[in-house]
């Protein structure tokens, strides 16, 4: 692979080995006239509004160059450093992503600090965790709101300093409270630029730069230590694959200073953290802000990005709304439904020919370029990470001309390990390693009956610059991740021939059936991605017999059915699934999905439940992850009922 040669010996001025402090400000002198942020007017009563920067209209994207950020950016770190934040000290951001998540992560690190986070949908006992666990000695907050989740627990920790992005009644009550715009006059008023580059020249790439918690999928969440050169060797290892290379063919996409993007994942998890924050404004881009996942069809509209990361929920969303509104006549939907057909067939085909192009043009004039106008008009690649992505839904994306550029990896590998290229994606993979890291297979991991997959199959291990040395005060689970040098990432994959990587499962969640014969959930509950009848899928069945499934159905899709079948069905959730006629008609769609797989991994029973997996009725994680403990617990019943017959 030629362009594989050229990404190893790729170098450019983005590419480095400084603290996260002086790689912006290097990037900042470098694109001072560029675009650097835009933010939404009228979401958050912003203190720094009006102080550092014009307010927005309402519901109107304004722009801030990086020399207006950067200047934002250093008397935030002046201001920090005046109310007494120390170099190593800790410092919680504890909002939803926003502008000033950003400006804070920079000003505290460039201060010398350490940026630890608080997931915003964070309860007090996890507020209590997160806060006392890294011993932090300042939360900058988004608002009163989470500035009284903090008060509420702040009884035993040891806080100096408490700061709200927004306006703060609680600000003007207490004088250990600040705003973020209070913030910024005091370093404005203090600000020196000989002692500012001092505190960056102060930091070496192996002091620590942030602690971020693990989700919490599995117990409670551990902080993994992430130093500078952790981050930093990753910002190049992405750059090196995705950056404007040379060798590149014309109108190939990639990052860089033209890029703009839309930031709505959490920062306060690794994989925005740096695929969406790190190397963007390392690369010169521009992130724009979006109001919330919710209202994403509308920011991309008004932004125009050429690039996103997300997580495979939010892309089946999408797609989800993408094929309801092109169901709003039989005609429509016949149209949408022979499109997509010709775009995979086109997309799949070594050689196309002329018939399926011209067959591909028409498609692509009639729904594709609509589904693209929708989202901006302007995507040239979009990158998933955080989970398994059906393989089926990432090639309707490309066949759209919407292509989703699927990658793996931690938060302990800050984060990314492999993704796959713009110039030899590969459907179904999660792409090849990046540069200057090594990876291993342990076939003992698993048993080798399970797969029969050409090349190795096992857990992942995982050495290199950007894998943290360990977990926060956890000197046991360090212990348990390592050995030999090599991180053990609980995952298993596959390494095909061609050196392209697959997910199979985390190996905590195969299941292992009572006949002895292991099945990988994962692959089985990605197969209803696309599906217009399931909305979601939770596989079950460990030391069962047999496999079963918790199965979330499509309301709004078994409605549109019924009404057509001139079927009366309950208004209550609980009594529509309950329905005999709506199970028969979900077993059509579980009996579609069985014929993918082999005999011991098809559903043989299922149960359908009222409610949605989602992260605010805790059955999913801040990143879209499932909550299998929870779920198991909230349909105890269900599943007991799965093999109780």
């Amino acid at each position: 692979m030629d362009w594989l040669d050229a990404e190893r010996a790729y170098d450019d001025e983005v590419i480095g080995q400084t603290t996260l402090g002086r790689l912006f400000e290097d990037s900042a002198e470098r694109n001072r006239d560029r675009p650097a942020q835009r933010y939404k007017g009228g979401i958050y009563d912003r203190s720094l509004a009006g102080t550092a920067f014009s307010p927005a209209r309402e519901g109107e994207f304004r722009t801030i160059s990086y020399a207006e950020m950067r200047h934002v950016v250093r008397r935030l770190a002046a201001g920090f450093r005046d109310l007494g934040l120390e170099a190593g000290d800790r410092v919680a951001i504890f909002a939803d992503t926003r502008m000033e998540w950003a400006q804070t992560d920079f000003a505290v690190l460039a201060a010398g600090g350490v940026v630890t986070t608080v997931y915003s949908g964070s309860g007090p006992e996890q507020v209590r965790h997160l806060l006392s666990d890294p011993d932090a000695s300042a939360v900058v907050a988004a608002g009163d709101d989470e500035l009284e989740r903090v008060l509420d627990v702040a009884d035993g920790l040891d806080l100096d300093v408490l700061v709200s992005m927004d306006e703060s009644a609680i600000a003007g009550e207490c004088e250990d409270v600040h705003t973020l715009g209070e913030v910024y006059e005091r370093g404005a008023e203090r600000f020196d630029r000989e002692a500012y580059e001092g505190w960056i020249d102060a930091a070496s790439p192996g002091d620590l730069a942030s602690l971020i918690y693990t989700s919490g999928t599995t117990g409670q969440p551990k902080g993994v230590r992430l130093t500078h050169r952790n981050f930093r060797t990753n910002v190049n290892q992405v750059r090196k694959r995705f950056a404007p290379r040379p060798d590149k063919p014309e109108g190939a996409p990639s990052i860089g200073s033209g890029t703009e993007t839309v930031s709505y994942l959490p920062l306060a998890h690794v994989f925005e953290r740096l695929a969406g924050h790190f190397l963007m404004f390392a690369s010169g881009a521009c992130v724009a802000y979006a109001e919330s996942p919710d209202t994403l069809q509308a920011d991309f509209a008004a932004v125009s990005p050429t690039s996103a990361t997300s997580v495979p929920r939010v892309y089946e969303k999408i797609y989800d709304g993408v094929r309801e509104q092109a169901s709003e006549s039989a005609t429509k939907k016949r149209i949408f439904e022979w499109a997509t057909d010709i775009g995979v067939a086109h997309y799949e085909a070594a050689d196309p020919g002329p018939v399926l192009e011209a067959k591909r043009r028409l498609a692509d004039r009639l729904v594709f370029s609509q589904v693209r106008e929708a989202l901006g008009g302007e995507i040239e690649m979009l990158i998933s990470g955080g989970g398994s992505l059906s393989a089926e839904l990432c090639t309707l994306y490309h066949a759209m001309g919407l292509p989703i550029y699927e990658g793996y990896g931690l938060t302990e590998t800050s984060p990314v390990v492999t993704v796959n290229p713009t110039e030899e994606p590969k459907v179904g993979t999660i792409g090849p390693p990046v540069s200057d890291i090594e990876i291993e297979i342990d076939e003992s991991a698993v048993d080798p009956e399970t797969f029969s997959d050409a090349g190795e199959v096992g857990e992942l291990l995982v050495r290199g610059e950007n894998v943290t040395d360990g977990y926060w005060s956890d000197p046991a689970a360090t212990d348990r991740a390592f050995s030999d040098g090599w991180f053990h990432t609980g995952d298993v994959v596959h390494l095909r021939p061609d050196g392209y990587v697959e997910f199979r499962e985390r190996s905590k969640q195969l299941l292992v059936l009572s006949t002895g014969k292991n099945v990988a959930p994962g692959p089985i509950e990605d197969a209803f991605a696309s599906s217009e009848v399931v909305e979601q899928c939770m596989v079950v069945g460990d030391g069962e017999k047999f496999v079963g499934a918790l199965i979330v159905p499509n309301a709004d899709r078994v409605r549109e059915w019924a009404a057509g079948e001139g079927i009366d069905l309950p208004d209550d959730p609980e009594a529509l699934v309950a329905d005999d006629r709506v199970e028969e008609y979900v077993e059509r769609e579980v009996e579609r999905v069985n014929e993918g797989f082999s005999r011991h991994e098809r559903i043989k029973e299922f149960r359908l439940v009222p409610r949605e997996f989602t992260e605010e009725n805790e059955m999913l994680t801040p990143t879209m992850k499932k909550k299998r403990r929870v779920i198991l617990e909230r349909f105890d019943e269900k599943v007991r009922e799965l093999y109780e017959e």
